[in-house]
Parts: structure tokens; sequence; C-alpha cells
């Protein structure tokens, strides 16, 4: 602990420097804190505060910059190479949805046996997603074969939440 500090008031006022034990009895009388706010200068500053109304406030601070942040999400559509054509419109409503509301959206194509022979049908599958959302969304990630799944990744083009 330093013998002499500077001390600000709670004004924001320079009151100089003086002994740590009367700056702690000036704050004392005041009904407040003497906080250190800068240890490493020469002699250390100290500010007369109420300590636990400042802690109060920061913790508002982040909970309201904490409220305003944004989750962009990850919705996934599964389908599968031999998906009807009425079937696959209606999941490109979903995805549109999805795109429309700020989240990406990931399109997954499922083989299930013999239907691995035929990857095109998968690709073809995925190249008519991209074709009837390319007005409101990008391929974000290319169309990728993992195990049994084929799949790829849409983002919005102007994205809100980001």
């Amino acid at each position: 602990m330093a013998r002499k500090v500077r001390v600000i008031n709670v004004d924001g006022e320079q009151l100089g420097i003086m002994d740590t034990v009367q700056a702690l009895e000036q704050a004392q009388s005041a009904g407040l804190d003497l906080v250190e706010v800068a240890p490493n200068a020469d002699p250390p500053v100290c500010r007369i505060m109420d300590f636990g109304k400042y802690q109060y406030q920061q913790q508002k601070k982040k909970q309201e910059a904490r409220k305003k942040q944004s989750r962009i999400q990850i919705k996934e559509i599964k389908v599968r190479p031999k998906t009807d054509a009425n079937d696959l419109l209606t999941k490109v409503r979903h995805i549109r949805r999805f795109i429309e509301e700020g989240d990406r959206c990931k399109v997954s194509v499922f083989f299930r046996g013999r239907e691995m022979a035929h990857k095109e049908r998968g690709n073809e599958v995925l190249n008519k997603v991209v074709e009837m959302t390319s007005d409101i969304a990008k391929v974000e990630q290319e169309p990728r074969q993992e195990g049994k799944t084929m799949h790829l990744l849409l983002a919005p083009i102007n994205s809100k939440k980001a």
C-alpha cells in the first residue's frame, strides 16, 4: 500500500496528492469508498466513489450488451435422393423461411443402401435447392460427402443478424 495517493473526488475533480490515511478518512466522512483506479501510476490514483453502485452499473451494462447480441443458428433440412418434387418444394419453403429470419441452413441428403452408388442424384437435389433459393441465399459451404450424407450450407445474402 502506497503512503501517498492522488485523490479524485466524486465529481471527477482532483483533490491533489495526500496521505492514504487522510484520503480514507475523507472517503469515509462522505460515506463512500476509496477505490484505487491506477495502481501503476506514480503516485497511485484513487477515486472516492460508491463502489457497490459502480459494480451494479457495470453489471447492467454487460447485461444490456448481452441482450443486444444476436445468435445465428444453423437450421437443418434433411432430404433423400428420391425426394419427390412437391416434397422438395415444401422443404425449400422451410429453407426460405429460415434464411429470411437470418439463420443459416444446412441441407443434408441422406443415402441408404444402394443409393450410395448414385451420388450424382444427391448432387442434383442439392443443385435444385441452390437454384430455387439463389435469390435470397448464397452457398457458404460447397456440397461435401461425409459417410452416408452429403450436405451444403446456405447463408443469407444480406445477413440481418450478423
